[in-house]
């Protein structure tokens, strides 16, 4: 008897686990992939989320759910982080940064990736033969076109300490914008006769010795250009700047805030906000049709006045103080 009551139990629990495992939840599941924290680009999460529940979809209404996922700057966690979130077949990813969006669209070409706070295809060296992206990429993206705006304030914001205005930024050889970023920057630093120093590095961890170094070549000013090493080792190249009363101009708006002098760039709030509402857009069709990567539509020309008055440096009118 016994054994006929241990065997009624077993197969309870296996019909019981069978059930659970084959049961797929209909709610919706969004993995929401950061590559790394950055208080810069967290907005753009919350932009996001907002954007959804704009449009009717949040976790508190229980009607979608998201998993989210930080790697804190590991490759191979953010490559574990992707693969998870294929095997639990999400029905869309959410991938905040570049490192973040290509490692998604290398590993799937099913599941729709909604990239923010990342650049074009093209950029991303994720275009085939023909000069099409991913099947599966959307959400919103960034050329480049705007760096010259940036990079070109910097002339109306200094005077050179003799001669040619020297400015330099450091730049991650392994991000495919970033080397972009910097041959761009080279040339348009030829047509406004500035010297550019650029050294690169290979992590944020480097960013303290290289930033050093730069510092030592006597430069006016210091560029913090789109690049995931200046983002997540901001503090650690500002306090060296701020050492050497070097100013910090930048193309990313979030890091004004954080002390940088004057940025000319995308609000990364609306960035996030944008690729919402496309994935907002998705979940409300269950379909991708009508949808394709967008651009940014939201930029701003911001400065930080603590900055600014530290360095002596007047803004012109265009520019509107950070909060």
């Amino acid at each position: 008897m016994k054994m006929l009551k241990y065997l009624a139990v077993f197969f309870s629990i296996t019909i019981i686990g069978s059930c659970k495992t084959g049961a797929k939840s209909s709610i919706p599941v969004i993995g929401f992939v950061d590559a790394f924290e950055d208080a810069s680009i967290a907005p753009a999460r919350t932009g996001f989320v907002d954007a959804l529940k704009k449009n009717g979809f949040s976790e508190e209404q229980k009607n979608i759910k998201i998993e989210y996922r930080n790697a804190q700057g590991g490759i191979p966690t953010l490559t574990q982080i992707v693969n998870y979130f294929i095997s639990e077949k999400v029905d869309l990813m959410a991938t905040c940064t570049t490192l973040s969006s290509i490692t998604a669209l290398q590993k799937t070409k099913t599941i729709p990736v909604f990239v923010m706070v990342a650049p074009t295809a093209k950029l991303m060296n994720l275009e085939d033969a023909t000069g099409k992206g991913p099947a599966n990429l959307f959400g919103t993206v960034e050329d480049l076109n705007y760096i010259d705006t940036s990079f070109s304030n910097i002339p109306q914001f200094l005077k050179p300490k003799s001669g040619k205005l020297v400015v330099g930024m450091i730049y991650n050889q392994s991000e495919p914008q970033s080397v972009t970023a910097k041959k761009r920057i080279e040339s348009l630093a030829g047509k406004l006769n500035i010297t550019l120093v650029a050294l690169p590095l290979n992590s944020s961890a480097d960013a303290q010795l290289v930033t050093q170094s730069l510092l030592n070549r006597n430069i006016d000013a210091f560029f913090a250009n789109p690049d995931n090493s200046v983002f997540s080792s901001f503090e650690t190249i500002l306090k060296n700047c701020d050492q050497k009363n070097v100013p910090i101009f930048t193309s990313e708006a979030g890091l004004v805030q954080r002390g940088a002098v004057a940025a000319f760039g995308a609000d990364i709030y609306q960035w996030g906000y944008q690729a919402g509402e496309q994935a907002a857009q998705f979940l409300k069709t269950h379909s991708t049709k009508g949808l394709q990567p967008e651009m940014v539509k939201v930029r701003r020309r911001v400065y930080n006045p603590a900055a600014a008055k530290k360095y002596h440096i007047t803004v012109p009118s265009n520019f509107e103080a950070v909060k």
